[in-house]
């Protein structure tokens, strides 16, 4: 584990353990959001640490935090966490896990009836003194036993790729019954995270009977198995994974991860817009607009943005009109704002982003090219006119064929004769092809020297060199750093790709020195990968963003096998989005010419 990672998760603790003491929000939200910059920094701050003013230069870190910084790169700990453990029994850290169960429960569990762990909870749960607990009562107390039986569950996020199914499937439900006028899905999905705890749709009705009748339609559908909330505006269900054609076959799930929670809203059409930027998110992000507001005079909730004034009653209970509320843009453009994309609402600095025109992001049409897919030379299950018949059908230029190098055993990679036999069958098929130019290329294994896994007068033979790490994935971030450089340093290669190695929510990966990679990738005119395929995502979205202000160009391939991967270009393109990729550093968005001659400028 890296010094950042590391690091983070001691910051995250302590920012659990202090809302578990009653600390005061700013201190709570100080470590949260220092945690959170600080996992999603490409720069090892261990080597930082003696530099007090380049730490404070980085956002959301101040001098305490810096001084935390350099006390764990020097003594491998944090005095002030050890601290908090001493005052805070570990299990309740564990409690936070289970889905229904706040700080301010769990404060109030602890200190009326002394829960101190899992068994604990159930403890009181099953003799009937938790429903006794001010706040908490015989439903609430229903609820989070059944939370119980999921609470596994809540250490693993669902994977995009899983999760978007569902969520169509569920609008697509949504959208069927009579008099809903408007459905969409929000939260972490909306944003294009990589992976989401559950699942937000957001609807409106025009009138109660549609209401009523959405709500039943949503509870009672096939997939359903357990409703965990029936109201009149809210129900939350658990649905089952295999119901909406989602298989676990190839993501390793136990039983208890078979399900995802899905929320439905039904909110008034003039506070749509409002509440879907509320339900989107980021909560960071929302702090910020709120704090906008208040600035102007204003303030904002899910149901509008209205006047400020010093009544406790919400506004919209009082009858006040909002001043905007209806469309997201609205409400943006009140707030003196150019409306923000949903993938970039993460309080990184988006809010003079399309100040000076429009905001011109990375969309799935502007991609035109794919430099990384496999055949049945190697691992795929296509052939070589399988997969060039579907990449034409979806308006691209060109693909490149990169089945695995030699060193890829158990991927059937390819023997030099292998591969000079398909370099020929590549070129002659392009010969014959019309309306799309097929490449000659390979994924070459980056060995764990750094050293590519074919000699150099094989690989100048290739179109396009995708390099990349399969093995020694655990190797320490020094080690991982020099492996890669040399990689990115070799003439002949085009992309590094997924360079990480990480599988999300599986399998960390290398944790490299993301500055140096970058800035060697710049020098030496080579793209870093985000593999689009919904289990990799690498590189990840806060890696994107340090590429893209360093000027460094950007692959967005889908690392084809399957047919249905074709499909996973959208995952790319949000990575890409959420970490404000423009198309001009992309290279699977250059005209063909350009790309063309990129790729021939290292031959």
């Amino acid at each position: 584990m890296g010094f950042n990672t590391e690091l983070a998760g001691l910051l995250d603790e302590m920012a659990a353990m202090l809302e578990l003491l009653g600390a005061n929000r700013f201190r709570v939200n100080a470590h949260q959001k220092a945690a959170r910059v600080i996992k999603d920094h490409p720069t090892d701050l261990s080597t930082l640490a003696e530099d007090e003013k380049a730490l404070t230069a980085i956002d959301g870190i101040g001098k305490g935090m810096a001084e935390k910084i350099r006390e764990f790169a020097s003594d491998e700990c944090l005095a002030e966490h050890d601290e908090l453990l001493s005052k805070v029994p570990a299990g309740l850290l564990r409690l936070l896990r289970v889905p229904g169960l706040g700080p301010k429960k769990i404060k109030l569990l602890w200190e009326e009836l002394g829960v101190e762990s899992v068994e604990d909870l159930r403890r009181v749960l099953d003799d009937g003194s938790a429903a006794e607990l001010k706040g908490m009562g015989a439903k609430t107390v229903e609820n989070i036993k059944d939370s119980l039986e999921f609470a596994s569950k809540a250490d693993r996020r669902l994977p995009i790729g899983m999760a978007r199914p569902i969520a169509e499937a569920m609008l697509e439900r949504v959208r069927g019954v009579k008099g809903v006028t408007r459905a969409e899905y929000a939260g972490s999905l909306r944003r294009g995270k990589e992976s989401i705890g559950d699942i937000d749709i957001l609807a409106v009705a025009k009138d109660e009977k549609a209401a009523q009748a959405l709500g039943e339609t949503f509870r009672g559908g096939d997939g359903v198995v357990k409703v965990l909330a029936a109201g009149d505006t809210k129900s939350s269900v658990r649905v089952e994974l295999a119901a909406f054609g989602v298989s676990s076959n190839r993501w390793v799930l136990d039983d208890s991860d078979q399900t995802v929670q899905v929320d439905l809203r039904i909110v008034p059409a003039e506070s749509w817009g409002a509440a879907m930027m509320y339900f989107t998110g980021s909560k960071e992000h929302n702090v910020k607009l709120r704090e906008r507001a208040l600035a102007r005079g204003l303030t904002l909730n899910e149901y509008g943005l209205f006047p400020e004034d010093d009544e406790d009653t919400p506004p919209q209970q009082r009858g006040v009109k909002p001043v905007a509320g209806k469309s997201e843009a609205e409400v943006y453009a009140r707030l003196e704002l150019a409306e923000l994309p949903p993938t970039v609402r993460e309080d990184r600095g988006e809010l003079g982003l399309g100040e000076d025109g429009e905001l011109r992001l990375i969309r799935v049409e502007d991609i035109r090219a794919d430099l990384h897919t496999h055949t049945t030379e190697s691992d795929g299950r296509m052939s070589l006119e399988e997969s060039a018949a579907i990449a034409k059908e979806r308006g691209f230029h060109t693909l490149a064929i990169t089945d695995h190098s030699k060193s890829s055993a158990v991927a059937n990679g390819l023997s030099v004769e292998r591969l000079r036999k398909q370099i020929e069958t590549i070129h002659e098929a392009d010969k014959q092809t019309t309306g799309i130019s097929l490449l000659a290329g390979s994924e070459v294994d980056i060995l764990v020297d750094g050293s590519l896994d074919y000699d150099d007068d094989v690989l100048a033979e290739l179109d396009v060199v995708v390099a990349s790490p399969h093995v020694g994935l655990k190797a320490k971030p020094a080690q991982a750093t020099k492996r890669l450089l040399k990689a990115i340093e070799h003439p002949l290669v085009h992309i590094i790709g997924h360079p990480t190695g990480r599988l999300v929510e599986r399998r960390p990966g290398l944790e490299p020195a993301m500055d140096e990679l970058i800035a060697a990738a710049v020098e030496h005119d080579v793209a870093l990968e985000i593999n689009a395929h919904w289990m990799r995502l690498d590189l990840r979205d806060t890696h994107v963003r340090a590429a893209v202000e360093a000027g460094c160009k950007i692959a967005i391939d889908c690392d084809v096998h399957h047919a249905e991967d074709y499909d996973n270009l959208i995952y790319g393109v949000l990575t890409g989005q959420r970490g404000w990729l423009t198309p001009d550093l992309c290279v699977n968005a250059w005209p063909k010419k350009k790309l063309h001659d990129w790729l021939s400028s290292k031959r």
